[in-house]
Formats: structure tokens, sequence, C-alpha cells
């Protein structure tokens, strides 16, 4: 019998093979950057731990680092900012609750970046608590009518498809009156204005929909059973945002120690250090705890864990940052531009100082740090949960602000 260890071993090296033939046959030097992804999609390398046909290969998701680090050492395109809810929260949302249709539709194109994807979530009165959403589902025949506004969707701007979940009953209990869909960005009736943020930018949008049509082939999931739906999204969210496992003394801190290394020897004062050195050490247990996580979840969507991953990073991040803003001295209170920008990725990267402003959104994205320190007492920690006043109570009865 095989052991665990050999298994991985022999995944491992024909995961190898198979990007040396991917390289070999698509060299990205000579290939444009929908021929590779497409090749790389069809190599079953674009979501490992996805079923063959599917852009996977049915193994551990532990495999994706090793994928994902011969590829950027060998040139290949690379999509996660430009359609990362597509990557983190599409992709695999298609994956379990799509039609066979559906995923053969959607998954490749997703993953070239010929279709960039949005989540439409949020609402106005609906941040934290999503299930109390307003946004309506009419049934008409073979289509659904949507109205309502959406708020804080990333890259709606750049977006052909969206993610939406709406009320269809509102006679239910708001967990059980949902119903999930994939709406055309495009289509009449649907609406995309800026919402511009602190650093200048506007990678966020606001999103009204007036009568929109959506076919009901275009559900995902059962009607009425769109939490379902949304909680694999926003398990999947919460690990694409916080539970990257990156090199060693990457990301964030590398701001850090690049200002300290410039800094004049008389500016290097003892506090700061043992500052810095107790943020690398943040940093790395972030790293360790992710990579734990991933061998978790090596397969199927991840669990209440991954909301670990996220806590940490928005308030790591969030200190980091502050502490290079200190670092830099008045150069810290420099900006270059506050101009508005529609920048096609998201988050991205930037000096320290736009960082520092663009690391205040960690802890609302992707669902609050209040939110995961619940989630993590609840269903991790096994704490009693919040008081609920509306449980059992149709959600046209809650009384509303």
């Amino acid at each position: 019998m095989v052991s665990l260890e050999a298994r991985e071993l022999t995944d491992e090296a024909y995961v190898e093979g198979l990007v040396d033939d991917l390289l070999s046959s698509t060299p990205p030097s000579s290939s444009s950057e929908v021929e590779f992804l497409g090749a790389q999609f069809d190599a079953g390398l674009a979501f490992v731990h996805f079923p063959k046909g599917y852009g996977g290969l049915g193994l551990s998701r532990k495999l994706a680092p090793l994928i994902a680090a011969r590829l950027h050492k060998a040139g290949a395109p690379n999509l996660a900012a430009r359609n990362a809810i597509g990557y983190g929260m599409a992709a695999p949302t298609i994956l379990a609750l799509g039609t066979e249709e559906q995923k053969s539709r959607y998954l490749r194109p997703l993953f070239t970046g010929e279709e960039i994807w949005c989540q439409l979530f949020s609402e106005p009165s609906a941040g934290s608590d999503v299930a109390s959403l307003a946004a309506r589902a009419t049934r008409d025949g073979d289509e659904w009518i949507i109205d309502g506004q959406k708020v804080w969707t990333t890259l709606a701007h750049t977006s052909r498809f969206g993610m939406v979940l709406a009320r269809s009953d509102p006679e239910a209990e708001k967990h059980n009156g949902l119903t999930y869909f994939v709406v055309d960005m495009k289509a009449p009736g649907v609406e995309v204005r800026p919402l511009r943020q602190l650093t200048g930018d506007a990678e966020f949008n606001e999103v009204f929909f007036t009568n929109v049509r959506v076919p009901d082939a275009e559900r995902l999931g059962g009607v009425g059973e769109g939490w379902r739906g949304a909680i694999v999204t926003l398990m999947n969210e919460r690990v694409s945002i916080g539970g990257a496992v990156a090199p060693r003394g990457s990301g964030p801190i590398s701001a850090a120690l690049d200002i300290w290394r410039k800094l004049a020897p008389e500016r290097r004062f003892a506090p700061q250090k043992d500052r810095l050195m107790s943020l690398w050490i943040q940093a790395e247990v972030l790293r360790l705890t992710n990579m734990r996580a991933a061998a978790a979840s090596a397969l199927g969507t991840p669990g209440p864990e991954g909301s670990t991953g996220k806590l940490a990073y928005a308030e790591v991040n969030k200190d980091i940052y502050a502490f290079c803003v200190d670092l830099l001295g008045a150069a810290g209170m420099l900006y270059d531009t506050y101009e508005m920008r529609r920048p096609d990725g998201a988050g991205g990267t930037g000096s320290p100082t736009r960082m520092f402003l663009r690391s205040r959104a960690n802890s609302i994205e992707g669902g609050t740090s209040e939110v995961m320190r619940n989630i993590l007492g609840e269903r991790v920690l096994g704490l009693p949960g919040d008081v609920r006043v509306d449980k059992g109570v149709p959600w046209s009865k809650v009384p509303r602000s």
C-alpha cells in the first residue's frame, strides 16, 4: 500500500511533468495571455483541486503553490488581481452549485480572463448581515426579474458576469427566502456607479438593478437555497483574501523590512527594531497558519477556519503599514495623487503610504473583523451564538431601518 507521503511525492512529480509540458508546448514568451491560460486550464493546472475537465486534476490544493511558483518563474501570465472574484469566489461556487452546462460555459473563459466576474451581495442596509438583503427576484415564467441595489461591488466596472443573491420569497425566514443567480452585467437595467476610496481609486462600485431579466437557466442552486450557495462563496472569499501562502518574508512585511534597511543607522532605534521583529513574527505565524488551513481543506469548500486567516490578515496588514508610515517619518505624510482612478485589479500594490490607506479596508471587505470573530467563536470554539430576534420570523415582518 502506498503511503500518504509517497502519494504526495508522486502527485508532485506528476504535476511537475505537466508544468514542463505546458511551458514547452506553449511558451509564455511567445504565446498570448489567453492562449497560455487556456492551455493551462486544459492541462488541469488552473485549479488543481478541481475535477478533471474543469481546469483541475482532482489533486490536493497544496500543489497549487508549486504550480504558481513554477509558472511565475517562467514569466507566465497571472490574472489573480484582475479577476480576483472570478478566481477566488466565482469558480468554486460554479463548481459546487452550477449545472454541467454552467461549468462548461463559464469556468474556462473565467480563468483566461476573457470574462471578468464580480460578487453582488452587500446592500446599503445589509452589509454584515447579508441575509437581511432586500433586492428582489420575482419569477416570470422561465425568467426572473431582479430589482434592487448592491454596494461595495469590487470590479463591477470591468465585469462581464456577476453572482447576485436576491430575495425570492419575502414571506420566508430571511435565510430561507434567497435565491442565487448569474447575472449579465451588460444586460438592460444594470447600472454601475463608482465608489471613490480613501486612496483616490474606485475599485468598488454600487450597482442598481431595474427590471433586469435573468433566465431561470442562470440560477445557481435551487429556488430558496441561495444562502447555502452564499456560504460556499463567502468561505472561499475569506480564503482568497487572507489565506494565500506566500514565501517567508514576502508581502507587507517585506515593505517594512525594505524601509528599515534603508534607514540611516542613527534612525534605527531599539524600540522600533523590537516592533519590527514582533510584526515579522506575526506575519510568519499567519503564513504558517494558512499552510495548515490549506492542508486541512485540500479538497472541497473551506470551513470556518478560513475566517482565522482573514481576521489575522486584516489586522496584521494594518499594523504593518502603520509601522511603515511611522518609519518614514515626515515622508509618511506624502501621497502622489488623490485623483480618481478606475483600476482593473483588486487591492493591488503600491507605495507604503498608499497601502497604509488601502489596508484600512481589509478589516471590512470580505466580512468585517467583528463578523470573523463571531464565526470563530460560534463555529470553531463552540461558544453560544448572538441573540437573534428574527429567528422564525418572515423577512417581511422583521423591522428594518
